[in-house]
Formats: C-alpha cells, structure tokens, sequence
C-alpha cells in the first residue's frame, strides 16, 4: 500500500507532490554550488538527473520509503522536503531539505519542516526522526534546533565532496519532545491545511 503524498498549506508555503513541470527549476537549483556548498553531493550538471528525481519522488510513497514534497512560495518553486528512510517496523525516518537561496534567513526551512512534520506524526506510527547537517551548516542546525531536533554526535569525515572531506551533525527528533511550532497542521484524504 503506498504512501498518499500529501499537500500542506502554511502561511507563505505550500508542500505538494514533485511534478514533471518541476523538472527545469529543480535542475536550477540543485546546480547551484553556492546552495549545495554544504550537501553532501556535488551540483547536478546533467539535466537529466532532475527528471530522475521526479520519477524517484513518485517511487518513494508507492515503495512506502517516504515522501519527497516541492517546496512553493509566492514566487513559485523555492525548493523540496524530504522524510525518507521510513521503517515502519522501527517506526523512524529522516528528514531533509533543500531551499533555495532567496528564502534563507525568512523562516522558510522551518515552517516547511514543521509542517511536513506535524503531518508525519498525525499521519504515520512515527516514533524517531533522524537529520543531519554539516557541521559547517549553522543555519541548518538552527531550524532543527527550533523544530526540537537535538543534537546527539558527529560523524567524523563521513562525507568527502569534490575532495573535501567534512564532518556531519546527527540530530534527533521523537514524538514524546514534538511540539508543532505555532501551528497545527489539519490532514484529510491527503491533503493538509496549517492553521
């Protein structure tokens, strides 16, 4: 039985299913070297791969591995959110995003996390949910911080990018610490609005 991709409303954002339309902006922005400066993969330079990830983000909810949501704001596609890795049997996943750079520093990170958030522990038997940030991406750990996540260790050089190696944060979420923030987001037939 697959996972229904849901659509999430909050104030300025709107999480919805990955479309083939996404194609050309999504290839924008994961070409970016200055927003992937601290991911753990090099940018994109193959525009195929954008179309590769739009076909994934449909196999995740019918494999029951996750969902995979693009991320709009008033300017349109502003990026996409992640929680993967679902195990039912340990009832975990992992949360990850991407946004692009015209939203850093508004809160976005963190209203599109939350939101997809308060809909995995509405909707899924979910217990834990694992991130992780580079060690060198303060901003990151300080949505995960506000969303509740706390920081458990680091994995030493775990990641080597265009031969840089780097270190990451493992942070960690469990339904007893999760308290949306602010908003509490309302699921029907797969659909969501944050109020």
């Amino acid at each position: 039985m697959a996972l229904e991709l849901p659509t999430l409303t909050t104030a300025r954002l709107r999480l919805r299913p990955v479309t083939a339309a996404d194609a050309g902006p999504l290839f924008a922005l994961m070409s970016d070297a200055h927003v992937l400066r601290f991911w753990d993969s090099p940018p994109w330079t193959d525009p195929a791969r954008a179309d590769r990830f739009v076909t994934a983000s449909a196999s995740m909810a019918e494999e029951e591995d996750g969902v995979r949501l693009a991320v709009d704001d008033a300017d349109g596609f502003a990026g996409w959110i992640v929680l993967g890795g679902w195990n039912p049997t340990y009832r975990s996943a992992s949360l990850g995003f991407v946004l692009a750079a015209r939203t850093w520093g508004r809160g976005c990170a963190t209203e599109a996390a939350g939101a997809l958030l308060a809909w995995a522990f509405d909707v899924l038997p979910l217990n834990r949910v694992q991130a992780e940030a580079d060690t060198r991406n303060a901003a990151c750990a300080r949505v995960l911080q506000k969303l509740g996540f706390r920081l458990e260790g680091t994995l030493r050089e775990d990641c080597v990018v265009d031969g840089v190696v780097s270190d990451s944060w493992v942070f960690g979420l469990l339904r007893r610490e999760w308290t949306p923030p602010g908003r509490h987001v309302v699921a029907a037939q797969g659909r969501a609005q944050v109020r």
